[in-house]
């Protein structure tokens, strides 16, 4: 009976998990040193980490190397041909024989659409997307970062969150509860004590997890809140139109599915409707939002099962859908 491998590597984590031909899960494993993006972490320090997820599911499963028939690797940062060549020589370190590597957003797009075409939006740490049509052509805009067009992402929301709190304090923004929630998540009073210590002690970054402050304040329905969120649900629509348009026709309803803690696990309503409104306005087309319930990972080893010529059928997704995350 094959046994499946997969891995998805993003910024934040590695996590790995292993699967028999009927989706029944064997083991899983997440790294404690963090992410397999080589573009942030450097190659060594990706592939170390994806080795640690790999032993760690290895060690869950009680299996060895040589017990893998296949691994399919998903590893945000595997966009160009540079990049590509570059993680592929950091992976021959791995001792499998059997390996294939793709970005993590197809396996993003093959858990939210079943047939493996349409549109797929990373919002995670930073944001990605991507697309497929019929004929297996395949499209990416973004991911890059801020300075190469990209405006969306934990990272981006949580600096945006502190600019927000900054501004209403100093009231060039209207009156926001996130002065008062940002205070509070650093441990001060008010923004004034906030705005002083970062500068006293030379600080220009937040932690990402203060996204999640921007989330609270906009489902309170606090209006700067919404505001942020609506801005980074237009820019996410944006890339989404901007995949339709390089991929040409694509089957109605296009399915955009969303992956990566921000929209998969936030799914703020003002993003989600910033998000629609654009991509309806631009193509005149249905579209369809898809928010997995399965964790991208499951993505690579559904990739891994295609490989093999092992039909994914509705029981394996169920399974799939069900084993949860890497906490659970």
């Amino acid at each position: 009976m094959p046994i499946i491998m997969g891995v998805d590597g993003g910024g934040s984590k590695t996590f790995t998990v292993i699967s028999d031909e009927n989706g029944n899960l064997l083991g899983k494993g997440v790294s404690g040193g963090g992410g397999g993006n080589y573009q942030t972490v450097g190659i060594d320090k990706a592939v170390e980490n994806i080795t640690a997820s790999i032993e760690a599911a290895l060690k869950s499963a009680g299996l060895d190397y040589k017990d893998i028939d296949f691994v399919q690797y998903g590893l945000a940062g595997a966009d160009r041909p540079k990049d590509i060549a570059i993680i592929e020589s950091g992976l021959k370190r791995i001792p499998f024989e059997n390996w294939d590597l793709v970005c993590d957003t197809m396996e993003g797009l093959r858990i939210g659409s079943k047939n493996f075409t349409g549109v797929v939006l990373v919002c995670g740490t930073g944001t990605n997307a991507a697309g497929r049509n019929n004929e297996g052509k395949q499209v990416q805009i973004g991911g890059f970062g801020y300075f190469f067009g990209d405006y969306a992402g934990g990272a981006a929301m949580a600096q945006e969150t502190f600019r927000a709190a900054v501004r209403s304090w100093e009231q060039r923004e209207q009156h926001s509860v996130l002065t008062e929630k940002v205070s509070k998540y650093f441990g001060f009073n008010n923004m004034e004590e906030v705005f002083n210590h970062f500068l006293d002690n030379d600080m220009y970054h937040v932690p990402n997890d203060l996204a999640l402050i921007l989330h609270e304040a906009a489902d309170e329905g606090d209006p700067l809140a919404i505001s942020l969120m609506e801005k980074m649900g237009k820019e996410l629509g944006l890339a989404a139109s901007a995949v339709i348009k390089n991929l040409g026709d694509l089957n109605q309803p296009i399915p955009i599915v969303l992956t990566g803690s921000i929209v998969q696990k936030g799914q703020n309503k003002y993003l989600l409707e910033a998000l629609r409104k654009i991509v309806e306005a631009e193509h005149q087309k249905q579209i369809e939002l898809v928010i997995p319930d399965m964790e991208p990972v499951y993505g690579s080893v559904l990739l891994g099962m295609d490989h093999l010529g092992i039909n994914a059928t509705d029981d394996i997704y169920e399974k799939f859908n069900s084993y949860g995350g890497y906490e659970e």
